[in-house]
C-alpha cells in the first residue's frame, strides 16, 4: 500500500514539473541578445587566461610528443599523437577567433 502512495506522489510530481516546464520552454528557445560588455569580458578572459594556458599546453605537448615519438613510431600512431599533443593546442591558441571557445 505504501508503494502505491509513493508511486502516486511520483506521478503527481512529474505532472507538476512538466506543467511548469512547458510554458518556460519558449523562453529558452528564443535568441538571447548578447551584451557587448559580456563579449568584451569573454575576449579579455580569453586573451589574458586561455591563450597563455593554450600556449603552455602547446609547449608541454611538444615536449611530450618529442619524448614519446620513438614509442609512437613503434606503435604506428605518430599522427594521432601529433594531433592530440601539438595540433589541438595550436589550433586552440592560434586558429580561433578571440572570445570563442
Amino acid at each position: 500500500m505504501n508503494e502505491i502512495i509513493t508511486f502516486k506522489r511520483l506521478i503527481v510530481l512529474i505532472t507538476v514539473l512538466s506543467l511548469i516546464a512547458v510554458p518556460c520552454a519558449s523562453c529558452f528557445a528564443q535568441n538571447l541578445e548578447q551584451d557587448p560588455e559580456i563579449i568584451a569580458g569573454t575576449m579579455a578572459g580569453d586573451a589574458l587566461l586561455a591563450r597563455p594556458l593554450g600556449f603552455c599546453a602547446l609547449v608541454i605537448g611538444s615536449a611530450l610528443f618529442v619524448v614519446s615519438l620513438p614509442f609512437s613510431a613503434t606503435g604506428g600512431n605518430v599522427k594521432p599523437a601529433f594531433d592530440r599533443l601539438m595540433a589541438d593546442p595550436a589550433m586552440f591558441t592560434f586558429n580561433r577567433p578571440l572570445g570563442e571557445f
